[in-house]
């Protein structure tokens, strides 16, 4: 028996089994009487057995094609499945996608765009992964993720990136700060709080773009947003942060300034593995991504605006 059974074949023998007439199953394929019977005799030379019964009146299975029949039925209905399965991952209509972000985009950004992207694409399955930023780029190296979300680095020729948004800093402070009766504030107004920053590189990042004499004089690390603005709230200081975590400081009882002289901006990105092909999932997230961040922010900055201007300056 010869392993060269071809789809036409099978799709020739399974139409004239369904319709039981060569003329019927002819119809239904778009061939000639003549090219369907050509079909099925190159089958059954094929497998070296004779599946039709053939006569003047009447078509019929012999023993054996009423025992292939089921069969060839399971491998056209399998592949089909293969094909459709194919089709949707194409058009990005299933798939999983993996991803990760550390704490500020985790509160603020990521989970408004998870919902958004969920309702668009409802059949991809998103899992998403809150990590310290150094742990988004070793997971997206290791291949355990397929795109990161994070503060903007070019330096890393193993990661693609592209820019999704570019925000200010500003200043958190405690309501009874006296700074807080402004409506913004500088460097130098608040270089002698105590500065407590959850930025990694805070000194090497930000601080090399503020000029030397407003550089602050006392500075508490911590590893986490909500570490800082926890102390701030209990102690007194000053937090710096993009101008996209006002939700999260205002959690905290705390007021939000536009931090100025030097205005500061911080990037954050996008990044994929360099020289891999994403996943049709995987693009049509960032492809998302890049949409939506941008407007996401604009949103934000309006209600920071409008957050800013309705406070009383001194």
């Amino acid at each position: 028996m010869s392993n060269n059974v071809t789809l036409r074949q099978l799709r020739a023998f399974c139409a004239v089994a369904d319709a039981g007439s060569f003329t019927e199953a002819a119809k239904r394929l778009h061939l000639s009487q003549a090219a369907l019977s050509g079909l099925i005799k190159e089958l059954e030379s094929q497998m070296d057995v004779r599946l039709i019964n053939r006569s003047t009146r009447m078509v019929s299975l012999t023993t054996v094609g009423e025992a292939f029949s089921p069969l060839a039925e399971r491998v056209l209905d399998d592949l089909d499945d293969a094909l459709a399965n194919i089709k949707n991952l194409t058009e990005m209509r299933r798939g999983i996608v993996r991803f990760a972000t550390p704490e500020v985009l985790s509160c603020t950004l990521i989970p408004e765009l998870i919902l958004a992207y969920g309702e668009t694409y409802p059949d991809i399955e998103v899992r998403f992964t809150d990590v310290p930023i150094e742990d988004v780029f070793t997971r997206l190296a290791n291949g355990e993720i397929d795109v990161g979300i994070a503060p903007y680095s070019d330096n890393d020729s193993r990661f693609d990136s592209e820019v999704l948004m570019e925000s200010r800093f500003w200043a958190a402070l405690r309501p009874d700060d006296p700074l807080a009766a402004k409506s913004r504030v500088s460097w130098k107004d608040i270089q002698d709080r105590t500065f407590i920053t959850f930025l990694r590189n805070f000194t090497e990042r930000v601080l090399r773009r503020v000029p030397a004499d407003a550089h602050p004089h006392e500075i508490h690390h911590v590893r986490r947003i909500n570490t800082a603005l926890s102390m701030l709230r209990a102690q007194g200081g000053v937090t710096v942060c993009p101008a996209f975590a006002r939700s999260l400081v205002q959690g905290f009882g705390l007021v939000f300034r536009p931090l100025e002289g030097p205005e500061i901006y911080r990037k954050t990105a996008i990044f994929t593995r360099a020289g891999i092909a994403l996943s049709p999932a995987a693009e049509s997230f960032v492809q998302f991504t890049q949409n939506f961040a941008g407007g996401w922010l604009e949103m934000v900055e309006a209600e920071d605006a409008g957050e800013a201007h309705g406070t009383k300056s001194h």
